[in-house]
């Protein structure tokens, strides 16, 4: 699986097991599930765009550590359990495009947390304007 993949999945996993299942007779009055109440609209219904600030800020708030993943590439990848090594990031980078030189790393990592913020919307995401 592509990097880019491993992010959008983990992002879109989270926010499927934070949605009750009321598809099922047993759980149609199940009440939301601990994750849902502490996100609301974490997950849209099925089709409508997942909302991956609330996603993100649920999965920070178990997380522990002071991670400043809506600017920086190597916090949010922390955040969401994948590998964010510069060789990763370099790896993400020509995934996506990237054409500066990957030798910089902190210009291909501010170009990096901006391009992730943009594929998420184009695949499906909600992210705010301040993201």
């Amino acid at each position: 699986m592509s990097i880019f993949g491993s992010i959008l999945s983990a992002i879109f996993h989270h926010a499927k097991a934070a949605t009750p299942d009321t598809t099922s007779p047993a759980n149609a009055s199940a009440q939301p599930s601990a994750a849902a109440v502490a996100a609301p609209g974490t997950v849209p219904p099925a089709g409508s765009p997942v909302n991956v600030d609330a996603v993100l800020a649920s999965l920070a708030a178990q997380n522990g550590q002071n991670l400043n993943w809506k600017e920086s590439i190597v916090d949010l990848l922390k955040l969401l359990g994948l590998d964010s090594s510069l060789d990763a990031r370099k790896k993400l980078a020509a995934e996506l495009g990237y054409t500066g030189s990957t030798e910089d790393s902190a210009s291909m990592n501010i170009w990096l947390i901006k391009e992730v913020r943009q594929k998420l919307e184009q695949n499906g995401g909600k992210v705010p304007a301040g993201l």
